[in-house]
């Protein structure tokens, strides 16, 4: 009888943690089916131009997805990352070097992601170790990563270009072929990351550990949470997030130029706040802003209206101040983010 009510009450918790996850992500869901049904109306209207659309929706989110888990992660663990632009430069410049040198594309991906775990880990010991303001500490990677690639930028020079991954059969659907079964390798890593960090953040020791670090570092220090290792391991995990987010960027560019990230990695921490420091809020926050950003390349190559193309360059930028503006009210942050843990 005791165990019948057991799990009764089980059944009826997670139903009721269901609904509550329903409420919470109402807006994003409906949203989303919006969008949905905006993209098969307009794919009966102009199929081309409509895939078009949606299959570079997918590859602009990409980098934004694999950027903002760097940022949640990082958040998650008590440290503010603002350097999450540095880490993708010094990503994409250092796999573009090893690769464009080797000739090998594994190469190149095992650099950046070693290129930007270091500044990963540079932040955690300025912040951990040092207890720097953590905003001077991101400030310091961003300066370093524009510097250092600006230097060191080496004009003419190719890499291998990443293979595209086309799904056996799913790749010749109508619309949804081409826009989720037919992308380069690090597309589908940014997807299977979404994933991955979420059963580790959420269904994990490691993931317990991490949120409390974040929120109560005082309550996990006094049951045995090794806080500084913790963080020192997390910002160098979340790191390689982001040098894999400036690969992914050369892999739609084909090259590495100055600068070539754009501010992107500021419009990461701009989708990790819409998606509230969740991955699945930050799969759909990446593909809003990746939408914009195909919106107005599309924009821009038909030449649709007849002004200069610096405003379709602000529309990511102008979205972003929205977001802030409207998602900054209600978003709570975790408690402990950006405050150095002192245990005495």
């Amino acid at each position: 009888m005791t165990t019948t009510s057991t799990s009764v009450e089980t059944g009826a918790e997670t139903t009721a943690r269901r609904r509550q996850a329903l409420v919470r992500n109402r807006n994003g869901i409906v949203l989303g089916v919006m969008v949905v049904v905006l993209s098969v109306v307009a794919y009966q209207w102009d199929g081309v131009q409509t895939t078009a659309v949606t299959a570079r929706t997918v590859r602009e989110a990409s980098p934004l997805i694999l950027a903002a888990l760097c940022g949640l992660i990082g958040e998650r663990s008590g440290v503010v990352n603002i350097g999450i632009e540095g880490q993708m430069l010094l990503g994409a410049y250092s796999g573009f070097m090893a690769a464009s040198y080797s000739g090998s594309l594994l190469v190149g991906v095992v650099a950046a992601v070693a290129a930007s775990a270091l500044a990963g880990l540079f932040l955690g010991w300025a912040a951990v170790a040092l207890r720097m303001d953590q905003i001077i500490a991101g400030t310091v990677i961003n300066i370093v990563g524009a510097g250092v690639t600006s230097f060191f930028y080496v004009a003419g020079r190719t890499m291998p270009r990443f293979p595209q991954w086309s799904v056996p059969g799913l790749s010749d659907l109508p619309l949804v072929g081409r826009t989720l079964f037919a992308h380069g390798p690090l597309t589908y890593v940014a997807a299977l990351m979404v994933l991955v960090v979420h059963i580790a953040l959420f269904h994990t020791r490691w993931g317990l550990r991490t949120r409390a670090v974040g929120e109560h570092p005082g309550a996990a220090d006094t049951v045995g949470v090794r806080i500084e290792r913790l963080r020192y391991v997390n910002l160098t995990l979340a790191g390689s997030l982001a040098g894999m987010a400036g690969l992914a960027l050369i892999q739609s560019a084909g090259a590495f130029d100055r600068g070539m990230t754009a501010g992107r990695g500021f419009i990461a921490l701009a989708v990790m706040i819409f998606g509230r420091w969740r991955p699945t809020g930050v799969l759909g926050a990446a593909l809003l802003f990746g939408l914009f950003n195909a919106v107005q390349a599309q924009l821009q190559f038909k030449q649709a209206l007849d002004i200069p193309p610096q405003f379709f360059g602000m529309i990511p930028f102008l979205l972003t101040i929205a977001v802030l503006a409207v998602a900054g009210v209600k978003a709570r942050p975790p408690a402990a983010a950006g405050r150095p843990y002192d245990p005495e």
